[in-house]
C-alpha cells in the first residue's frame, strides 16, 4: 500500500483511496517499519510493515459499505493461517524495490488478494503480477538497497494471521486502518473462550 498521492475523486462522486493488508506483528512489523526508514524510505512513515492484499485503490466512497460487505464474505470464507518472513528479496531491475520474502502463506495471501479483487467496486488493473512479501526499501539510491538487502538477509519470523484489515488515505499523513476483518470462524464469532 505505498505510493500515496492526492486525494481522489470518481466520475460518482467524492472517492477514497483504500488497501487491504495483513499488519505485520510485534516485534517483529516495527522493527522492519524502522529498517525501512533507516534505508531512506519515505514511505516508512506513512506505511507500517504489512503483506498487501489489495494496493492503493481508489474507490467511490458511496461503495464503501459494499467494499466491506464484500471483505466479510472473503474473510469468513478463509481459515487463520500461518505465515512465515524469511530472507530478502528484489524487483530490481524492473523496480527498485527490496523485500523480506514469504516462505509460508503464500498461497492464502494469493487466493485472499484474487477473491478482494473479485469484487466490481474494487477491480483495478494490475502493474505487476501479485506477489506477497514485505517491502523494507523502494525507490531509494542502489546502495541503501544493497544495505537493506544484506542486513535483512538472515530475517526470520513467523506468526498466525486472524484477520486483515481494510485501511484507507486522504492524500496526508500515514494510512488509517478502518476495520479489521477477523478470518474463518473468527469472523463468525464461534471461537468463544474454551472453544
Amino acid at each position: 500500500m505505498d505510493d500515496p498521492v492526492d486525494d481522489p475523486v470518481t466520475e460518482a462522486g467524492p472517492a477514497t483511496r483504500i488497501g487491504v493488508a495483513i499488519d505485520i506483528p510485534d516485534p517483529w512489523g516495527p522493527m522492519l517499519t524502522r529498517r525501512r526508514g533507516a534505508a531512506g524510505d519515505p514511505q516508512a512513515a506513512y506505511t507500517p510493515a504489512h503483506v498487501t492484499l489489495l494496493g492503493p485503490t481508489e474507490v467511490a466512497t458511496a461503495d464503501l459499505p459494499a467494499i466491506e460487505r464484500h471483505l466479510e464474505k472473503v474473510a469468513a470464507d478463509q481459515e487463520p493461517f500461518t505465515v512465515q518472513l524469511r530472507g530478502t528479496g528484489t524487483f530490481r531491475p524492473v523496480t527498485e524495490v527490496v523485500f523480506v520474502t514469504l516462505v509460508v502463506g503464500i498461497s492464502e495471501c494469493e487466493l485472499l488478494a484474487e477473491a478482494i479483487t473479485s469484487a466490481d467496486e474494487v477491480s483495478r488493473e494490475a502493474r505487476f503480477p501479485y506477489h506477497p512479501h514485505v517491502t523494507v526499501a523502494q525507490d531509494v539510491p542502489a546502495e541503501a538497497l544493497d544495505e537493506v538487502f544484506e542486513d535483512l538477509a538472515g530475517f526470520s519470523c513467523k506468526f498466525p494471521v486472524t484477520a486483515f484489515t481494510l485501511f484507507s488515505h486522504g492524500g496526508e499523513g500515514p494510512w488509517r486502518p478502518r476495520r479489521d476483518f477477523p478470518l474463518g470462524r473468527l469472523a463468525l464469532g464461534d471461537l468463544a473462550p474454551g472453544a
